[in-house]
């Protein structure tokens, strides 16, 4: 955690996901009460409930009071900045998946189910049929990957790039910002998460109050956020359509044609540094600037540009709907396209006076949780003031997205602890299953443990049903995986257990197995029957890493859990170990691919950089068998360099996918085919 305390200019908060959940920590200096959220009154009372303002005025006095209730002395922000480890944050890729399907133990690798008949691997996802953004997409016809601001098409037969597309002209910043696609038919969705980045970005030259009038200056004028580009395929690429809408893209999923897409927001509230007076004092100036802000400082806008025609909108007052407690300080939207529509004009938004950071789907419902965790940490540090264990809540809101119409609000609860990702959580057989970490809110874990729970989800109401406590005590949640009605714990400190958990009976779910080894697995792949593989890091007995390890075990008896083989890269890293996306397993050659960084090995003299490449395996009866590393060279010049990010196989030919281009490897002998300059 890193304390700071500097001087500052007014800042503009929009749409930033650390400006929204520090929102509690802003006025910890002065009286604790004031992070104590008030019940809307308007909200019944009982569970956790989402209901509608009656009117702008209704909506208007309640965000106003809620955020008047957060505001601390230097805004709707904090001076202090929790800094959590990559596995546990609050910035987390949102590419976490699992796999129900019929009955333990797990079924088949999810990707492979729709796509291997079809002779293409698909993105890595959680849930078979609905696909989430990627930076490289195949429909088996075509690959589609971008990079740089510029869109490229692959014909994998060819071996050719046949279109490229510059998404944006030379001076935009949103060519360098991170994109990712969606792919239906002949039609592209590029979501580039740009705008305010999630930092407090200083207005730069324009004054705290307008100098003779006592009045706030404008806010800024033009919307600040993600941008969704829709491109046409057909022949060379073209844009047709583009929508940008404040605030900070969560998440995507995909069913059919229809796309639904999570953007987090904040006001557009503007409060002065004042170097001067007390932190009441301060208080009081910055809730008489809430109390003047208009009800279009909450709500989001957007833009949608077709036929390089430009209009303008804001999500209405009848779109939104709140919880009974909320902080007047964040907003999530939720977004939903037809990409078979010809423009981007209807998005439908539903808008909830909330936050929001971990999207969950499974093509008829979405889960969106909040888990508060960036709200509480490292508060202790300020005024002496101690969070209470029950701060460590996840609140988990759910949503009917069957069909393609618009999502609409079902119910939502909460559970005790953190989620580490989406993983955490799979909906089978009508219960959604959750997995949580408590005790590691004062920055240790000597006092965390973590539970399974178990929630009926019957459209009406999530109501626990059963639930598995004391999993690794003094240890966190490394990695999740349920399959059917089985699932799979790692928790790790210095050993990793990992625990089977049985879970066909809801009202009694029950550990019986556990396994413990050095390291730990950060994702776990079903591959077939009784068969689990783990990518994560290898430790010592200290639980200090000491690089990649692949490990494949036999949990065909849950109650005996066994690691058959491990596969360790020394000093290695990979993207996989964090972001699923870049995992590959093709069942068809039982071939697994991941991308692999090494340091300082026999391959690396001192001072050089580190070994960059595609990691490929054969997986057989007993363990895993090397057939090579794959590495990307370029001709592109430094920008543009060699690390494979991601792996797909279209026929019989392995496509790794770098900043620099795109190789073909033949699956049968893994010599190199062709390669694709992107440039």
């Amino acid at each position: 955690m890193t304390r700071r305390r500097t001087p500052r200019p007014a800042l503009v908060v929009a749409g930033c996901a650390l400006l929204t959940t520090l929102a509690l920590v802003a006025g910890s200096t002065s009286a604790p009460e004031r992070h104590e959220p008030r019940p809307d009154p308007g909200v019944p009372a009982g569970g956790m409930r989402l209901v509608a303002f009656d009117s702008c005025a209704e909506a208007l006095t309640g965000l106003r009071s809620a955020a008047k209730a957060y505001v601390g002395p230097w805004g709707l922000g904090g001076d202090v900045v929790p800094m959590l480890d990559a596995a546990g944050g609050a910035g987390r890729s949102a590419a976490q998946r699992a796999a129900p399907a019929g009955a333990a133990p797990p079924p088949a690798a999810p990707e492979a189910a729709a796509d291997a008949a079809a002779g293409y691997s698909g993105t890595n996802t959680h849930e078979a049929g609905v696909d989430e953004p990627d930076l490289v997409k195949t429909d088996g016809r075509r690959i589609v990957t971008v990079n740089g601001g510029i869109l490229y098409v692959i014909d994998p037969v060819s071996r050719q790039r046949t279109g490229r597309l510059e998404l944006f002209p030379p001076d935009d910043p949103g060519r360098w910002s991170e994109s990712n696609l969606l792919l239906h038919g002949d039609r592209a969705l590029v979501l580039v998460r740009d705008g305010w980045g999630g930092v407090a970005t200083p207005a730069v030259g324009r004054p705290a109050i307008v100098p003779g009038t006592g009045e706030l200056p404008p806010s800024p004028d033009t919307v600040s956020g993600p941008r969704l580009i829709l491109v046409d395929l057909t022949g060379a690429p073209r844009v047709i359509a583009q929508y940008r809408t404040d605030g900070s893209l969560v998440d995507a999923r995909q069913v059919g044609a229809t796309v639904r897409i999570v953007v987090r927001s904040a006001p557009r509230l503007v409060f002065p540094y004042r170097e001067t007076g007390s932190d009441d004092d301060r208080i009081a100036a910055n809730r008489d600037i809430i109390d003047r802000a208009p009800t279009e400082a909450w709500l989001p806008r957007y833009e949608i540009t077709t036929g390089g025609t430009t209009r303008t909108g804001q999500v209405g007052c009848d779109r939104l709907v709140r919880p009974a407690h909320y902080s007047g300080a964040s907003m999530v939207t939720l977004l939903n396209f037809d990409l078979g529509a010809p423009t981007l004009d209807d998005a439908a938004p539903l808008a909830v006076v909330a936050d929001g950071d971990t999207v969950y789907s499974t093509g008829s419902r979405l889960y969106l949780t909040n888990d508060q965790r960036w709200r509480f940490a490292g508060r202790e540090d300020i005024g002496g003031f101690a969070p209470q264990e029950r701060d460590e809540v996840t609140e988990i809101y759910q949503f009917d997205t069957a069909g393609s119409g618009p999502a609409r609000y079902l119910t939502a609860t909460t559970v005790e602890g953190w989620l580490i990702n989406q993983y955490a959580m799979s909906e089978w057989n009508g219960h959604l299953r959750v997995a949580t970490t408590t005790g590691q809110i004062r920055g240790g874990d000597r006092d965390s443990s973590s539970t399974v729970y178990v929630l009926r989800a019957d459209g009406r109401t999530l109501t626990e049903t059963g639930r598995v406590t004391g999993l690794g005590k003094g240890e966190r949640i490394y990695a999740v995986r349920f399959a059917a009605g089985t699932g799979y714990v790692v928790t790790f400190r210095q050993t990793d257990p990992l625990y089977t958990v049985d879970l066909t009976r809801p009202e009694a779910p029950r550990v019986t197995g556990e396994l413990k080894i050095t390291g730990y697995s950060a994702y776990l792949h079903p591959i077939e029957e009784g068969r689990l593989l783990g990518i994560g890091q290898e430790a010592d007995g200290q639980g200090v890493t000491q690089g990649t390890q692949l490990s494949l075990f036999d949990v065909s008896d849950l109650s005996r859990p066994q690691r058959l083989a491990q596969h360790l890269i020394r000093q290695g890293h990979s993207e996989a170990e964090s972001d699923p996306h870049a995992f590959l397993y093709w069942p068809a050659q039982r071939l697994v691919v991941v991308p692999l960084t090494e340091y300082g090995t026999a391959r690396t003299r001192p001072g050089q950089l580190p070994t960059q490449g595609a990691l490929t395996l054969r997986l057989t009866e007993r363990g895993f068998t090397p057939t090579g590393q794959i590495e990307h060279t370029s001709k592109a010049g430094p920008e543009r360099n060699g690390m494979i990010r991601r792996s797909l196989v279209v026929g019989d030919t392995l496509w790794t996918v770098s900043d620099a281009g795109l190789m073909a490897t033949r699956l049968s002998t893994m010599d190199s085919a062709g390669w694709v300059e992107l440039s």
